[in-house]
C-alpha cells in the first residue's frame, strides 16, 4: 500500500475514534463511528484475495447495520427528550436499542458471528487493529452511558459472550480464530462490570490491549497462524514460542500472570454487590478459555518434531524487527500482578 494513502487511512481511523471518545453529541458520535468504519475497510483488504474481500464485506454489513440502529436510537432519544446530548439517554427502549447497536460493533454475543470469520480472513496486522483499536470507540460510549443501561440485558450478553468465547475456541486450530473467541470472552467480562464499576471496565481494557498486541506481534514475527506451525516453531525458536505460550496463558487468566488481575477484581466487585451466583458462573466459564490455552501450551511444549539440524535449541533472540518494544510489552502482559495494590488504590 502507498505510504501516503496508508498514513491518511490511519489518521482517519484514529480521528474517528477520538471524535467518538470526546463527543457529547450523538450525531458527532455517529460521524466518528462512520469515519472509523470506512477507514479500516482498506486495511482489511490489504491482501487482494477473495477471503479478505469477503471478510471486509461481512465487517461492513455488520457495522453499517449497527450504525443504522445507533442512528435510530439517537433519533428516538431526540423525540423523547429534545436533546442530542449523550448523557440524556433516559428512555428504556432507546437505551436497549443503543446497547444492541454497540454490542454489534463490539462483537458481543449474540452478535458475535462476524468476529472469528473477519479476523480469520484478514492479515495478522489488520486482525490486531480489529481486536484492539476498534474496541475503544464502542466501549467509550458504553462507559459514558453506563448509568442508563439495562442490567439484565447486559448480564445476559456478558454470560453468553464468556460462554461462547470459551466453547468456540475449543475445537479451533487457527490462532486468529482463537484470538477472536478470546476477544469475545474478554468483551463479556468488560460489559459485565459496566454498571457496578465502569473504571474496572477501563482497567480490563488497558490490560487486554497490551496482552493481545503482544501475542499478535509475536505471531507476526514468525508468520505463525495455526497451532501446528506453532508446534513446528518450538524446534527453531523456542524462546519466542515460550513467550507466545506464556502470553496466551495470561490471556486465559492463569494466576499469577497479568490476565488474572482484571478477572480477580471484577469477581471481587461483583461479590461485593451481592452477585455471587453470576460471578461464580463467569469464573467457571472462564475455565474453558484457560483450558484451550493450556492445551495449546501442553501440546506445543511437549512436541519435538524430527529435524536435520544438530543444534535443535536456538535460544537466541535474533530477529531485530520488534526487539525494541517487545520485551517491555511481554513484561506488561505477564508480570503486572505485583502492581495490583496500586491499582486497587486507584480504583
Amino acid at each position: 500500500m502507498n505510504p501516503l494513502i496508508f498514513s491518511l487511512i490511519l489518521t482517519t481511523m484514529v480521528l474517528g475514534t477520538l471524535l467518538v471518545m470526546v463527543s457529547s453529541h450523538w450525531f458527532m458520535v455517529w460521524v466518528g463511528f462512520e469515519m472509523n468504519m470506512l477507514a479500516i475497510i482498506p486495511l482489511l483488504t490489504k491482501q487482494h484475495n477473495p477471503r479478505s474481500t469477503e471478510a471486509a464485506t461481512k465487517y461492513f454489513l455488520m457495522q453499517a447495520t449497527a450504525s443504522m440502529l445507533l442512528m435510530m436510537a439517537t433519533t428516538m432519544n431526540l423525540l423523547y427528550t429534545g436533546h442530542w446530548s449523550i448523557l440524556k439517554l433516559t428512555n428504556p427502549m432507546t437505551a436497549t436499542i443503543m446497547t444492541i447497536a454497540l454490542a454489534m460493533k463490539l462483537g458481543v454475543a449474540p452478535f458475535h458471528f462476524w468476529v472469528p470469520e473477519v479476523t480469520q480472513g484478514v492479515p495478522l496486522s489488520s486482525g490486531l487493529i480489529l481486536l484492539t483499536w476498534q474496541k475503544l470507540a464502542p466501549l467509550s460510549v458504553f462507559y459514558m452511558i453506563s448509568p442508563f443501561l439495562n442490567f439484565n440485558l447486559l448480564m445476559a450478553m456478558a454470560l453468553l459472550s464468556i460462554a461462547i468465547g470459551g466453547w468456540g475456541g475449543l475445537n479451533q486450530t487457527q490462532l486468529r480464530k482463537i484470538m477472536a473467541y478470546s476477544s469475545i470472552a474478554h468483551m463479556g467480562w468488560m460489559i459485565s462490570i459496566l454498571i457496578f464499576n465502569p473504571t474496572l471496565m477501563l482497567l480490563n481494557l488497558l490490560i487486554y490491549i497490551p496482552m493481545t498486541t503482544t501475542t499478535f506481534l509475536l505471531l507476526m514475527m514468525n508468520l505463525t497462524t495455526t497451532t501446528i506451525s506453532l508446534s513446528h516453531m518450538w524446534n527453531k525458536l523456542p524462546l519466542i514460542t515460550m513467550f507466545i505460550l506464556i502470553t496466551m496463558l495470561s490471556l486465559g487468566g492463569l494466576p499469577p500472570l497479568t490476565g488474572f488481575l482484571p478477572k480477580w477484581l471484577i469477581i471481587q466487585e461483583m461479590v461485593n454487590n451481592n452477585n455471587i451466583f453470576m460471578s461464580t458462573l463467569m469464573a467457571l466459564m472462564a475455565l474453558l478459555n484457560l483450558y484451550f490455552y493450556t492445551r495449546i501450551t501442553y501440546t506445543t511444549s511437549l512436541t519435538m518434531f524430527p529435524t536435520t539440524n544438530n543444534l535443535k535449541m536456538k535460544w537466541q533472540f535474533k530477529s531485530s524487527k520488534y526487539t525494541t518494544h517487545l520485551p517491555p510489552m511481554i513484561i506488561i502482559s505477564t508480570l503486572m500482578i505485583p502492581l495490583s495494590p496500586m491499582l486497587l488504590v486507584l480504583e
